[in-house]
C-alpha cells in the first residue's frame, strides 16, 4: 500500500447488538468516511465474539491521516451519526506495522 497509512479499527459489541451495529455502520459511514478522503481497505463482523473489525487508509503518512482524522471528528454529520450509534463495550484503534 504505497503512499497510504492504515489505521486498523476493533470494537467489542454490546451483546446481542451485531445486527443492529452492522445496519447502522454500513448505512452511515462508510459514506461519511469516503467524503473525508478515506478509503475502506475491508470490514469483517465476527458475531461469536461479537466483535467489528475493519481497517481504512488515507492517502500519506500518518501525520496526514491524523490531520484527516481531525478533520472527520468536527464534521457535524459524524456526530449525528454517532449520537445514534449502537453501544461499543470496548474500542481498539492503532497503526499496525506490517510485517509480510
Amino acid at each position: 500500500m504505497t503512499g497510504r497509512t492504515l489505521m486498523l479499527r476493533r470494537y467489542l459489541l454490546a451483546a446481542g447488538t451485531a445486527d443492529e451495529f452492522l445496519s447502522w455502520w454500513s448505512s452511515r459511514i462508510p459514506a461519511l468516511r469516503e467524503r473525508a478522503g478515506f478509503a475502506i481497505e475491508w470490514a469483517y463482523l465476527d458475531r461469536e465474539a461479537e466483535t467489528f473489525t475493519w481497517a481504512i487508509s488515507h492517502p500519506g503518512d500518518e501525520a496526514a491521516f491524523r490531520a484527516a482524522e481531525e478533520a472527520y471528528a468536527a464534521d457535524p454529520e459524524r456526530a449525528a451519526a454517532i449520537a445514534v450509534a449502537p453501544p461499543l463495550v470496548d474500542v481498539s484503534i492503532g497503526f499496525p506495522e506490517r510485517v509480510r
